[in-house]
């Protein structure tokens, strides 16, 4: 029990401390995504836009997929630092070209097309599993 407890001591605190660096990478990340956007996702969502909603969704798990591989294969909190923003990066990127193949995609978002919706949140998933393999090695 001993040896439990003292597992414990030595293991939560760097726990916390990735796992809080990991979700603060996630909220910037969110942050950055709907700072770049050309639809306004939190207004459109309280407007009952299931499109918006859908889009945001898919976005916060895209972002979340990467930074979790990161979290679980780095030992280091500075290597879960430098990955996560390589991943957050790649996820930007991501939306930024997906938003370029798929014209018009601002108004079929604020119109609440939810075909457009899924396709990009497939693009952006589909991106997100392949970044987290990358990163896992």
């Amino acid at each position: 029990m001993d040896a439990i407890l003292e597992a414990l001591r030595a293991g939560l605190p760097v726990l916390v401390t990735q796992f809080g660096l990991t979700l603060a990478l996630l909220m910037i990340g969110a942050a950055i995504y709907m700072a770049i956007t050309p639809f306004h996702e939190m207004a459109l969502v309280r407007q009952g836009n299931t499109a918006a909603g859908v889009v945001l969704a898919g976005t916060l798990i895209s972002i979340a997929i990467p930074l979790g591989a990161t979290l679980a294969t780095s030992r280091l909190t500075l290597d879960i630092l430098i990955w996560g923003i390589v991943a957050l990066v790649l996820q930007l990127v991501t939306f930024g070209i997906a938003s370029l193949l798929i014209r018009g995609l601002r108004g079929m978002i604020e119109a609440g097309n939810l075909a457009a919706a899924w396709v990009l949140v497939g693009i952006q998933l589909a991106v997100a599993i392949l970044n987290a393999g990358a990163m896992a090695g």
